[in-house]
């Protein structure tokens, strides 16, 4: 592939980075209910600190009535003042995530300034909002895109002090470290560290150099920051609560890193889990990752500057690849400095020769085509249930991935036809893949929220007592709808599974109470598909004359 040297890839204008980040980050914002499982247990947690009016709330959160200290608070703290503002509603909760993102995007550009790169900062902003995992972290409640910003923050600091010395830098970047930390507990220092050091190690001329440079990290105003603003909440919390000294920091952060931590709800997955994944979370722009194994660079980029960044994505894909607990929402904190050092290095090869990018969007062209032919051979009746835009679940699909496939090819030509556009044309695609994300989680709601379920109850104007048979994460939104934490039936619950064990509760009934509750008063159970057998078996199941189904469960009335 031949590049093309003659042809100058023009700067996107900062007006129109912004726009399409808005874009990206508030369509459709609020427009879908909030999710069961994580989205459901962060949201109620901030409604919870509020209906308290008990400030030790704001100390040990409270999920469903009950203590939950798995994770540190300030993604709580600042829901619940998005709340205070802006009502109890979707949009607000996913106010945070969307924040951050936006906050990914500023920093990704004046970092860019900071090191002579802004028209690749551009890029990067674009290739950061628009990959499929941030469009899709970026407006779901929880911690990782809060965590992005402060570490993302961090690092850009902490490499600016690295090669300057300016102990402001220094500040600046243990200040946002400080706030990862309160993000998402200590595996924002674990990143850090671990990025830090092996930078340092690359940076470093000598031996001597290399311990010189490490010690000046230890800087007594900089270590004053970060405790100043890290330390409070961990104090007010092991005096509040006697246990969580040895919850926290053995059982949520080393056991769970061993795979040793209780209750064990998480997945582990093979050594290369993130690899695949790292492919998905930038696309389409990963799509681009040929053009640096067969274009050389006609500009020299700093060697500095691509150890730094290769470090920033490498070290944290390494230790969550070591980790026996694995998550697919993990990768998002690697994104943006990812997104970067992609960005410069197409840049530094003028993105390919035009007929190399063109070859690209004929690829995707073939991968959407070829999608809609193995939609179109699929049978699930679940998903042509589904109305989307007017059209059943399969039929909306079919039509989405054949219009990927069309913008795909104009895309090609455009950028055939206009050298000069670079890879900016592409951004359509994440753009029309936006539109269908939001159809589909509109369209799904009940079977992803029980915001459906909570809307029945109300138009039935009855006064029943709301319960849950065994499951409380797979419904977990119900909390939040219906304002109120909500008895469950037997519990296998991992999330409330300490905080049934730490205090005297009236949260979790046994099966034998139950029982005596029917006979007292009306009462609603909602029983998930999985757990209707063992609902039928109970010898309180035959007072349950009426049920209706909705979604994955179904609610039954004494």
């Amino acid at each position: 592939m031949q590049v093309n040297t003659e042809v100058r890839q023009p700067t996107i204008p900062a007006w129109l980075v912004w726009l399409l980040t808005i874009f990206f980050l508030a369509y459709g914002l609020g427009c879908y209910p909030i999710l069961d499982n994580n989205e459901g247990l962060y949201a109620e947690i901030p409604r919870e600190m509020l209906a308290s009016g008990d400030w030790h709330h704001w100390i040990i959160p409270h999920l469903n009535g009950l203590a939950y200290m798995e994770k540190p608070p300030l993604l709580y703290w600042l829901t619940a003042i998005s709340f205070a503002i802006f009502g109890e509603n979707e949009w607000a909760a996913r106010l945070v995530p969307a924040m951050s993102a936006l906050s990914c995007v500023a920093l990704i550009l004046w970092f860019g300034r900071q090191i002579a790169r802004v028209a690749a900062s551009r890029l990067a902003a674009l290739m950061f909002i628009s990959g499929l995992g941030v469009m899709a972290m970026s407006r779901t409640l929880m911690f990782d895109m809060l965590l992005t910003v402060f570490l993302t923050g961090a690092l850009m600091f902490g490499y600016l002090y690295s090669i300057s010395g300016e102990k402001k830098k220094l500040n600046w970047s243990l200040g946002f470290l400080a706030f990862a930390l309160l993000a998402k507990g200590f595996v924002a220092i674990i990143l850090f560290v671990a990025v830090t050091f092996v930078f340092t190690i690359l940076f470093s001329s000598s031996t001597g150099d290399f311990f010189k440079r490490i010690l000046a990290w230890f800087n007594a105003r900089a270590i004053g920051i970060f405790l100043l603003i890290a330390l409070p909440w961990h104090i007010a919390a092991i005096l509040a609560e006697p246990i969580f000294a040895w919850f926290y920091f053995i059982n949520e952060h080393v056991l769970r890193f061993l795979g040793k931590r209780e209750p064990h709800d998480y997945y582990a997955g093979a050594w290369w889990y993130y690899l695949p994944r790292m492919v998905i979370y930038l696309f389409p722009w990963s799509f681009f990752l040929p053009v640096l194994l067969f274009v050389k660079s006609r500009q020299q980029t700093q060697r500095t500057l691509h150890f730094f960044l290769a470090c920033a994505w490498i070290m944290p894909v390494l230790f969550f690849s070591l980790s026996s607990a694995k998550a697919n929402y993990y990768l998002v904190v690697v994104m943006p400095l990812a997104a970067l050092q992609l960005a410069i290095a197409l840049e530094d090869r003028s993105f390919g020769a035009a007929w190399g990018r063109a070859l690209v969007g004929v690829a995707l062209a073939v991968l959407f085509g070829v999608a809609a032919w193995w939609v179109g051979k699929q049978v699930n009746h679940q998903i042509s249930s589904l109305m989307i835009y007017g059209l059943d679940g399969k039929q909306f699909l079919q039509a989405f991935m054949a219009s990927a496939c069309i913008l795909s090819v104009c895309v090609a030509v455009i950028v055939w036809r206009k050298p000069d556009a670079g890879i900016f044309p592409f951004v359509a695609l994440p753009a029309l893949m936006l539109l269908a994300f939001i159809g589909v989680l509109q369209a799904s709601a009940q079977w992803t929220s029980t915001q459906p379920l909570v809307t029945e109850l109300n138009a039935a104007l009855n006064k029943r007592e709301v319960f849950l048979f065994k499951v409380f994460e797979h419904q977990s939104s119900l909390p939040f709808y219906l304002k109120r934490p909500v008895r469950v039936v037997e519990s296998r619950s991992s999330d409330l599974f300490w905080g049934i064990k730490l205090h005297k509760n009236d949260i979790v009934v046994s099966d034998t109470a139950f029982d005596k509750i029917t006979n007292e008063q009306l009462v609603s159970l909602v029983v998930l598909d999985e757990d209707l057998a063992g609902f039928n078996d109970k010898r309180y199941a035959h007072k349950f004359k009426n049920s209706k189904k909705i979604g994955r469960s179904t609610l039954f009335m004494n």
